[in-house]
């Protein structure tokens, strides 16, 4: 998770190239900040990156759209996180799947930070995604393809690779 940390510092345009600690067996990410306690958890972290970089619209802009922001970032860190079987992969792919059925973004219409750490979380499970894999969760490929390109969020993270005419056919 601190390698995620890193790259949203890159997608925010933060130079800080800060050190990331961890602790406990889960590894959870711990930022040592040069006033006060230090900040533990993904999420946490991530917030306060965005509010430093001063682009707190990736948080959300209205009540609505912050709490659909924050309900996928906790489904980022309590699901796709604590997935250990396919059937908790396949599971995680059949509930984007369905909610990104209407939608461009998680939030709906506006790129937010749970794009961002969706996208990152999702990362390794793409990549060994099978071409009929990719087909079958379709809103996902189309979601994930979009935000990989999205400017300066995959950095150094590979390419996924997906065939476009597929992707964007059955569109509603």
């Amino acid at each position: 998770m601190a390698a995620e940390l890193a790259l949203l510092e890159g997608t925010l345009g933060l130079r800080n190239g800060t050190k990331y600690g961890a602790q406990g067996e889960r590894q959870i990410p711990v930022l040592q900040t040069n006033n006060g306690p230090g900040l533990t958890g993904l999420i946490t972290i991530a917030a306060h990156l965005v509010k430093q970089a001063k682009k707190e619209q990736l948080l959300g802009s209205t009540a609505e759209e912050k709490a659909v922001v924050q309900q996928w970032l906790e489904y980022r860190v309590t699901r796709v996180d604590r997935c250990s079987s396919k059937e908790d992969t396949r599971t995680i792919l059949k509930d984007l799947n369905t909610h990104l059925e209407d939608k461009v973004y998680l939030a709906g219409n506006s790129f937010t930070l749970a794009d961002i750490l969706m996208y990152y979380g999702l990362h390794h499970v793409m990549v060994d995604l099978t071409v009929q894999e990719k087909e079958k969760y379709l809103n996902v490929s189309r979601w994930f393809n979009h935000i990989q390109h999205y400017p300066g969020v995959r950095q150094q993270l590979s390419n996924v690779v997906f065939i476009k005419n597929r992707l964007y056919t059955n569109a509603h």
